[in-house]
């Protein structure tokens, strides 16, 4: 493959990476049959990579692999498919491939529904939703976009429609995380794998 196909700064093969990072990597390309290019690309700054690594995980996989959680730390509260609705959906809006096409295939693996990611990526303002996702997705498009517009009545209405104070404040730290994402997978030009587009479709 060449060297610029992954992104415009090349990338690090699974072999190359860091002991303590290809550890960590194994076991999700072993399960997923390949290395997402985005390990790939920031394994070119391994400590950046690590960072990033334990944020995603402590956002998107919280008591999983990030360990539990402490006692004064809240329950679980969104679901692993609603964590990745906000990805796809804020993504769509900041204009990023890789992230909704990564995260689009994990969408439709977590919801066992083959148009769900499409549908919110072409345009995650109208998609049919539930209510209660109608609230999340709703909630982060504005801190995606407006954040700076963001007002106590904008939570307080999201706390009316059911979500608790622990899941707007992980709605706003998820599509944080990946807006700084995004932008470095325009930086890079990083490209999906080819993989990611078949993911969860049949």
């Amino acid at each position: 493959m060449d060297d610029h196909s992954v992104s415009r700064f090349g990338h690090v093969e699974l072999e190359d990476f860091p002991d303590d990072v290809r550890e960590r990597i194994a076991p999700i390309a072993e399960k997923s049959g390949f290395v997402p290019n985005v390990f790939r690309t920031l394994a070119l700054r391994p400590r950046e990579l690590r960072a990033f690594l334990d944020y995603h995980d402590a956002l998107m996989d919280p008591g999983g692999d990030a360990g539990p959680r402490a006692a004064d730390e809240p329950d679980d509260g969104l679901s692993k498919a609603e964590r990745e609705l906000i990805v796809v959906a804020t993504s769509a809006a900041n204009n990023c491939t890789y992230c909704v096409v990564a995260h689009g295939a994990i969408l439709r693996i977590r919801t066992k529904d083959p148009e769900i990611a499409d549908k919110v990526a072409a345009n995650p303002y109208a998609v049919e939703l539930s209510d209660r996702e109608r609230t999340i997705v709703d909630l982060a498009l504005q801190i995606a976009t407006e954040s700076a517009t963001l007002t106590d009545a904008d939570l307080d209405r999201a706390r009316e429609a059911g979500l608790t104070d622990d899941e707007i404040w992980d709605i706003g730290a998820i599509t944080a995380l990946f807006a700084m994402s995004n932008r470095m997978a325009h930086l890079t030009a990083m490209q999906p794998n080819p993989e990611f587009y078949l993911m969860g479709r049949k």
